[in-house]
C-alpha cells in the first residue's frame, strides 16, 4: 500500500541554476545536496519542510547517460498557496515568468515557469 508520494524529479539542463530558481525566486528550503561520485549529484528543495514530497533536481545529460529509456519530459505539477494574487504579485516582482490569474468556477489558478521554461501551475489550496 502506498503510504505518500515523497518526491519528483525533475530533470534539469542546469542544476546550480535551477537550485537558484527554485530558493531565491520561489522561497523553496534547499533540504539537502548529495552524490554518488562526481558522475551523478542531485538537490533536494521543498517549499517548507513539511511540506510532504520533494523536488529532485537532476542533471538531464547525466540521467540520460545511466538511463536512456525514462521520460525526461516535465511532470505537470500544481502547487498550492494560500494567498493566489498575492505569490502572483510576489512572482512577477521577481521577474518570474507568470501567466495572468484564470478562474473556472471557484478555482482561480495561474502558470508559471523557470528558466528552462518548464511550466508549472500554482493554485489557491
Amino acid at each position: 500500500m502506498f503510504t505518500k508520494l515523497a518526491e519528483v524529479m525533475l530533470y534539469v539542463n542546469d542544476q546550480d541554476a535551477s537550485k537558484k530558481f527554485w530558493k531565491e525566486k520561489l522561497g523553496f528550503k534547499v533540504v539537502s545536496e548529495s552524490g554518488a561520485g562526481d558522475e551523478m549529484r542531485w538537490i533536494e528543495v521543498r517549499p517548507m519542510e513539511d511540506a510532504g514530497a520533494s523536488l529532485i533536481l537532476f542533471d538531464r545529460k547525466t540521467v540520460e547517460k545511466f538511463s536512456p529509456e525514462l521520460n525526461f519530459g516535465t511532470p505537470s505539477l500544481m502547487f498550492f498557496t494560500d494567498d493566489l494574487d498575492q505569490l502572483h504579485q510576489e512572482l512577477t516582482d521577481k521577474g518570474v515568468n507568470v501567466g495572468k490569474i484564470e478562474e473556472y468556477g471557484s478555482m482561480r489558478t495561474f502558470n508559471f515557469s523557470d528558466e528552462e521554461e518548464n511550466y508549472f501551475a500554482v493554485m489557491k489550496g
